[in-house]
C-alpha cells in the first residue's frame, strides 16, 4: 500500500507489461481484471468471495449507483467502500457510456447531457463537474472522466467531434477532480475505428499529464481486428510510465491479445453475465451447460482448478440447476468464471515476468482449441 497513487513498471516482454498500481486502499497488481459491480454488488457473489479468487479491485457504475440508491444517500453512509464491505480499492465508471445506451430520452450539448431515467423516466443532468462530483460522494478511488461513446459504425465527422468533446470535458473534470492525495482520475481516448483520431486523443490527454489512460470505445460489436488495430495505433501514444486501460473488454481472447498490445487494466460483465446464463469460461474453451449432452456427464467444469464450483461439482448438476432456474446455478457459475478469469490473469503476470509471454499466450490458445469433451 502507499500514501499515494503511484505505478510502476516491473517487467516487459515485447509490448505486454507486468505492474503494480499503489494507494492507500491497496496494491493492484497488472494486469489485472476488474470485476464488474454494477450497483454496489458483483452480481451472484459475495464481495468475500471475490477477493478470495484475488481481485485487487472492482468497478462501480456512476450511471446506476445515482439513480438508486443515490450518491448522496451512499455518502451519508459511508462512502462505496463501506456501503458495500469492499475496503479495497473502487473504480467507478463516470456514467458516460449508460447514459449514451440506456436513456433513450437524451440531450448532448457543450455543457454536458440531460436523460431520462431507464427505470423511472425521471430527469436528470450530468456534466464533467457532476460526475467527478458523484464519484467523490461515492469516494471511489480511480475516477474516471465524462466522455461521449459514439456507436461503430458512425461517420468520421460524427467521431471527430465526439471526440474532440471528449477531450475538452477531459480538462473539465481534471480541474473538478484537482488534487486529491491517493486517488487518480483517469483520462478516456476515443476516436472510432479511426487510427489518427485515437492518436490525435492519445496524444492531446498526455499532455493533461493525468495518473492514468484509458482506451474507450473499443467493443462494441466493432470486429477484433478492428480493436485490436487501435491499441497498435493507440498504445504507442500514451506515457509508458502510466497504467492503461481497455474499458469493457472483454473476452479471455480478448484479454489475451490486448495485453500483447500493451494494456494493463480490464473490466468487463462477460464472466458475471455469462454466468447467470448458463455459460462457463474454462482453461479448455467455454461450455455451454444448457447442453443436453451435459445432462449425464459426471465431471466437473476443471478437476484441476482451485476454485470449488468448478473443481467439486458435476457438469450434470450445473446442467440441472440452469435448466431449473435455480439461483444456485448462477452463483457457481459466476464464481467459477471469476476464478478462471482471475487465474488466467496470475498466468499472464508471470508469464510477462518470466519473458514468455508469447509462448504462454500460444500455449493458452491452443488449451481453448482442444474444447471441452477432452478428458479434464
Amino acid at each position: 500500500m502507499s500514501a499515494e497513487f503511484s505505478f510502476r513498471l516491473i517487467a516487459t516482454d515485447g509490448q505486454a507489461r507486468r505492474g503494480e498500481i499503489s494507494m492507500p486502499r491497496g496494491t493492484i497488481q497488472t494486469p489485472a481484471f476488474m470485476p464488474v459491480g454494477t450497483g454496489g454488488t458483483v452480481k451472484a457473489m459475495y464481495l468475500d468471495q471475490v477477493r478470495e479468487l484475488g481481485s485487487d479491485i472492482i468497478l462501480g457504475n456512476t450511471y446506476h449507483l445515482m439513480l438508486r440508491p443515490g450518491a448522496e444517500r451512499v455518502a451519508r453512509l459511508g462512502g462505496l467502500h463501506e456501503f458495500a464491505r469492499w475496503p479495497y480499492p473502487i473504480l467507478t465508471d463516470s456514467g458516460g457510456f449508460q447514459v449514451m445506451s440506456l436513456s433513450k430520452l437524451r440531450k448532448l450539448t457543450e455543457q454536458g447531457v440531460t436523460f431520462r431515467s431507464h427505470i423511472d423516466g425521471a430527469a436528470y443532468q450530468m456534466s464533467p463537474e457532476r460526475s467527478i462530483e458523484i464519484q467523490g460522494l461515492l469516494d471511489s478511488d480511480i475516477q474516471m472522466q465524462l466522455d461521449e461513446c459514439v456507436a461503430l459504425p458512425a461517420k468520421p465527422k460524427e467521431i471527430e467531434r465526439a471526440m474532440e468533446l471528449s477531450l475538452r470535458w477531459a480538462e473539465r473534470c481534471k480541474t473538478a477532480f484537482g488534487d486529491q492525495p491517493g486517488k487518480a482520475m483517469f483520462g478516456i481516448v476515443q476516436g472510432g475505428d479511426i487510427a489518427a483520431l485515437r492518436v490525435r486523443s492519445a496524444e492531446a490527454l498526455s499532455s493533461l499529464d493525468l495518473k492514468g489512460y484509458a482506451v474507450g470505445g473499443l467493443a462494441v460489436g466493432e470486429p477484433q481486428e478492428v480493436m485490436l488495430d487501435m491499441l497498435e495505433a493507440t498504445c504507442p501514444a500514451l506515457p509508458s510510465e502510466k497504467p492503461r486501460y481497455l474499458m469493457g473488454v472483454g473476452t479471455p481472447d480478448d484479454i489475451l491479445k490486448s495485453v500483447a498490445r500493451g494494456i494493463d487494466m480490464f473490466d468487463c460483465v462477460m464472466p458475471t453475465r455469462s454466468g447467470r446464463h448458463g455459460l462457463a469460461f474454462t482453461r479448455r474453451g467455454k461450455v455451454n451447460l444448457r447442453n443436453a449432452r451435459h445432462a449425464d456427464d459426471p465431471r466437473p467444469l476443471d478437476e484441476e482448478s482451485d476454485c470449488p464450483a468448478a473443481r467439486d461439482y458435476s457438469r450434470a448438476y450445473l446442467h440441472h440447476l440452469v435448466k431449473s432456474g435455480e439461483a444456485l446455478g448462477s452463483m457457481l457459475l459466476t464464481w467459477a468464471n471469476l476464478a478462471y478469469y482471475q487465474a488466467l490473469m496470475r498466468d499472464i503476470r508471470g508469464a510477462v515476468q518470466q519473458g514468455r509471454f508469447a509462448e504462454r499466450a500460444q500455449e493458452i490458445t491452443m488449451e481453448w482449441a482442444k474444447g471441452d469433451l477432452s478428458p479434464v
